[in-house]
């Protein structure tokens, strides 16, 4: 049985987007409740019952979110000096596929009504 998983993780952090005009609202300073989902897809162990473990998902997710976005400034990140939701898709992605060979999606909720989605490709 093929399925996918998805486990949604949240943290703060505030930035501002030095690309865009100087008077547009997002070249100032300023904050989100950031929500993040990431998907793996793949066959289910007959064994075990499940494709992965939620809590090893945990295990790699967690901690890469607290220790280097929540409550930070995203711009300070190394490789999210221009923060926008597609460039933190791919600087999740690139230090989760690593881990999981079935990574299949990361979605960035920047607020209630906006996300982004990036698969690998």
């Amino acid at each position: 049985m093929r399925m996918e998983l998805t486990k949604e993780y949240a943290f703060e952090a505030a930035h501002r987007l030095p690309m865009v005009p100087a008077d547009h609202k997002c070249a100032r300073l300023h904050g989100h409740s950031f929500r993040i989902e990431v998907q793996v897809t793949g066959e289910v162990d007959p064994r075990t019952g499940w494709l992965i473990d939620f809590g090893d998902i945990t295990a790699m997710v967690e901690p890469l979110i607290r220790r280097e976005l929540d409550h930070r400034t995203l711009n300070d990140v190394p490789g999210l000096e221009n923060p926008t939701s597609e460039a933190l898709c791919g600087w999740l992605w690139s230090r989760l596929q690593p881990h999981f060979a079935g990574l299949s999606a990361i979605t960035v909720h920047e607020t209630c009504a906006a996300r982004c989605t990036y698969r690998g490709d």
